[in-house]
């Protein structure tokens, strides 16, 4: 049991996770009506406020408010899970709601980078012990009997006298207190609804089709739009003749919008290369899109120019954006360059130079990834209601504060005047954190004087960015005589930013090391993309140490093991970011679940990789049909701590597996004079249902560490394992992705 302080100064609730953009957990001391929000099916006509996350309803219905965005990852289940836990709720009482957008109360309220369950898992716990203590000290009071004496379970309070309430029955009397000094939490041991598996609570409704994302938005008065924009990266509007679309039926308005004026400083999501864009409003998709066809537009190249950027600490740099046109093979021959010649140096022990010069065998390898398009299964969509004097703004995206000062700032309103609503997303991957649509939307309603939704189609949403970006990855390792491994070099190239981890693994776990990296400028806009940087760094990592591992006759788990085991015992620097004795712990679990030491003839790959503060090792097994891989199973071992659902969370590894295999196998977006080559899902591949492995066991190592990252831990390791196993079976190393082009050369 763990004793927390709940009051600061003047008894307001304790802001812990606020800093790490968690919850903010303000009491409201006195009762107040709540009204639920709008994907509830049930709405109880009062509700008792016992913090910013719970209400309880007299019926006994206990409303968890779940801060940040929901777009499939379980958050709309597995928050609850938290909370109730420590109010000991009967888990048949719960109702989860999406929180408004209110960063005084709720903190960053961010979906990315595998941040919110780590974030908000204390802020939860506190919320559900505070309510429960609440609760406990109004019957005490009403019982006459000490504190101590009221036990709780299933949302009843019991006496042993005999006397017994219901959480519902206590809430009007709790709600009137004021904030305990102190709460307690329990020990995990003693946990019985977190680390169960429970169905996703918003199921149903997915099912029913209610209407609960984005797209599904429909107001009185609204209407229609979507955009044009230049068909490439470095081009913009030179003219366009817009006569023949507006005389179509149900056409409004076309006109153009601009976005990011000259003296705007941008902000993390205002990332997009198309200043501006032609708008058409109507009164249906349907007729908007025909429109858009109908514009005769012209083209022309940009002119370079230069932004101001703030970054999520306020600090302004400068960002040049070049004039150029350009193309896939211009980006391998940069990149090609930029690893030859001078690169910055982040990290170095030792004396790599003597180190390679003084090796018995020196192994070089260089690994290349194209750009990335993200292609969520919910078209990019914003609603926006703009008045003069005030704005609402509604649809799917992973963080209302990334947006919503940009918002304001171009309607030259003041941002308390500028209501951000959340709705659940069909997909994001990092895509929906740049919300550039959603400022266009808010422009093109200011303009119209109307409520306006605007919708990409696929095209557009693929054509217009934001990319994963490019890479290629030299990389070089040193044996000595005795084949160990005593120097490793990592030369990271990237288009417009490289893969960058000088303090990973097996940084720490070798004498001698190298890490450069750099940039190729570029106008094409990138952005964060499942498990970012990581998601190919742990490719060129973990192939790589496959290489050095058959180059000195180990067995690539113990070559691993081996490195993680100097890095635990004799770490080389001090700045090493990962634990050796958890990475070991996967790769240990990962070998036992999968039959690794009794594989004989089977085509084994492994890898295993440290992200988001989690630990993955996936092994894959597959045979080679027809030059193609039929991925048989796949076994994956995760350290992500404390795991709240347990079926959700084999769910978000099993999804997070096959988007790496996906992505490994098929993904490429090209580019030539700026524009992209792949504007559909027809040229753009993704991972069809014949082509998922066969079986995904996921396996969790046993842990009272507090959650860390899982949306995104489980990818990076899948694509390396593909690769190494598909080796196994036909002898090929595969150097570039996609792989379907490589084992067909």
């Amino acid at each position: 049991m763990t004793i927390f302080k709940t009051a600061i100064g003047r008894r307001s609730f304790l802001k812990a996770s606020v800093s790490a953009g968690g919850l903010s957990l303000g009491f409201n001391l006195l009762a107040a009506p709540h009204t639920l929000a709008a994907d509830a099916t049930t709405a109880p006509s009062e509700w008792f406020e016992m913090n910013a996350v719970l209400s309880i309803h007299p019926s006994g219905a206990i409303e968890v408010r779940v801060a940040n965005p929901e777009f499939g990852q379980g958050l709309m289940t597995s928050f609850p899970m938290i909370a109730a836990e420590e109010l000991d709720a009967n888990w048949e009482d719960i109702r989860a709601v999406q929180a408004p957008f209110n960063t005084k109360r709720f903190g960053m309220q961010i979906s990315g980078g595998s941040w919110s369950v780590k974030n908000n898992w204390s802020g939860l716990r506190m919320a559900g012990a505070t309510a429960k203590h609440m609760l406990r000290t109004a019957a005490a009071n009403q019982w006459g009997v000490p504190i101590e004496e009221i036990s709780t379970s299933n949302s009843v309070l019991s006496h042993a006298s005999g006397k017994r309430a219901s959480y519902g029955e206590m809430a009007a009397a709790a709600a009137m207190l004021p904030l305990p000094k102190e709460a307690a939490l329990k020990d995990s041991a003693n946990f019985n609804v977190v680390g169960t598996s429970r169905k996703n609570l918003k199921g149903p409704n997915i099912v029913k089709g209610d209407g609960m994302f984005g797209i599904d938005v429909r107001q009185p008065g609204m209407l229609r739009a979507t955009v044009l924009h230049a068909p490439a990266f470095g081009m913009t509007i030179d003219s366009y003749d817009a006569s023949a679309a507006k005389k179509m039926p149900g056409i409004h308005d076309i006109f153009t919008i601009r976005l990011y004026p000259d003296d705007y400083t941008r902000g993390f999501s205002d990332v997009g290369a198309f200043r501006e864009v032609i708008a058409i409003v109507g009164d249906t998709t349907w007729q908007v899109m025909k429109a858009k066809k109908a514009i005769v537009a012209t083209w022309k190249q940009q002119d370079a120019y230069a932004y101001k950027a703030a970054d999520f600490g306020g600090n302004v740099s400068t960002v040049n954006v070049p004039k150029q046109l350009e193309s896939s093979s211009d980006h391998t021959s940069a990149m090609q360059a930029l690893i030859d010649g001078e690169m910055e140096q982040k990290r170095i022990d030792g004396d790599p130079n003597k180190a390679f010069a003084n090796a018995a065998k020196v192994i070089e390898r260089t690994y290349s990834a194209p750009f990335l398009a993200h292609n969520p299964m919910e078209p990019l969509n914003f609603y926006a209601d703009v008045k003069s004097d005030s704005a609402k703004l509604m649809g799917p995206h992973q963080g209302s504060i990334l947006i919503h000062s940009s918002v304001a700032a171009h309607l030259g309103m003041d941002p308390s005047k500028v209501e951000m609503v959340m709705t659940r997303m069909g997909g994001g991957f990092g895509r929906r954190l740049y919300l550039h649509f959603a400022t266009e939307v808010a422009l093109i309603s200011q303009h119209v004087k109307r409520p306006v939704h605007l919708i990409y189609d696929r095209e557009e949403d693929m054509t217009a960015g934001v990319y994963r970006p490019a890479y290629r990855i030299k990389m070089r390792a040193a044996l000595d005589a005795n084949n160990q491994l005593i120097a490793y070099h990592v030369r990271s190239a990237g288009v417009p930013e490289p893969c960058s981890f000088p303090n990973r693994f097996p940084a720490g776990a070798v004498d001698n090391f190298l890490w450069e990296d750099g940039a190729v400028p570029s106008n094409i806009t990138v952005g964060a993309f499942r498990a970012p940087d990581s998601n190919f760094m742990a490719t060129a990592e973990q192939c790589f140490l496959d290489e050095i591992a058959e180059a000195a006759g180990q067995d690539p788990i113990d070559f691993r093991l081996a490195l993680l085991e100097r890095a635990k015992t004799n770490p080389v620097g001090e700045k090493n970011d990962y634990d050796p004795a958890r990475f070991a712990g996967v790769l240990t679990l990962a070998r036992e679940k999968s039959g690794w030491d009794n594989r004989g003839s089977k085509a084994m790959g492994v890898a295993a990789y440290f992200c988001h503060n989690s630990y993955c090792a996936n092994i894959i097994e597959v045979a080679m049909k027809n030059g193609e891989p039929d991925i048989l199973n796949v076994t994956s071992a995760l350290d992500c701590g404390i795991v709240v659902n347990h079926d959700g969370a084999v769910n978000m590894a099993q999804g997070g597996i096959v988007d790496g295999i996906g992505n490994a196998m098929f993904g490429e977006m090209t580019f030539v004079e700026g524009a992209p080559q792949k504007r559909n899902l027809d040229a753009y591949r993704i991972i069809r249902m014949l082509e998922a492995p066969n079986r995904i066991d996921v396996h969790f190592v046993p842990s009272k560490v507090d959650p860390t990252g899982l949306g995104e831990p489980p990818m990076p390791p899948a694509m390396p394992a593909l690769a190494n196993a598909i080796y196994s079976a036909a002898g090929v190393r595969l150097y570039d992705q996609p792989y379907v082009k490589a084992l067909k050369a």
